[in-house]
């Protein structure tokens, strides 16, 4: 007869609570990358607008700005403060959402320690990469 290497661990309460804020941490934790990622996008498509601004050689020329839904004509120099101001607006955001991250990085670290100190083998919190 082979015996299981599985032990029995009994779940209180108190672990499922870890264990589903464990799961709401790594949740919200992906939601996050994934927004982070499409304002480094958005980032991108900025820096890309304004160094094509800055081919440009008419001074004199309006440039369509869109602000909501209507596009509102400016100068160059004025579409190329917008421009900068919006990055910089969306890289404070960026900041944010990484200083959010790395505190959801920090719980998730302590519950692991906590959940595999009681559980061992028998719970698998790491990640699928597929």
């Amino acid at each position: 007869k082979y015996k299981t290497a599985i032990e029995e661990v009994n779940v209180t309460f108190a672990d499922q609570q870890k264990i589903n804020k464990f799961a709401r941490n790594t949740s919200r934790m992906t939601e996050l990358k994934n927004e982070i990622e499409a304002k480094k996008k958005s980032l991108q498509n900025l820096q890309d607008a304004s160094d094509d601004l800055m081919m440009l050689d008419d001074d004199a020329l309006l440039i369509p700005y869109q602000i909501g839904d209507v596009f509102v004509s400016h100068t160059q120099e004025e579409t190329q403060e917008l421009l900068e101001a919006a990055k910089e607006t969306l890289e404070q955001e960026v900041k944010g959402l990484e200083d959010r991250v790395s505190a959801i990085q920090q719980v998730l670290g302590d519950l692991k320690v906590q959940l595999y100190a009681k559980f061992g083998n028998n719970i698998n919190l790491e990640a699928d990469e597929s």
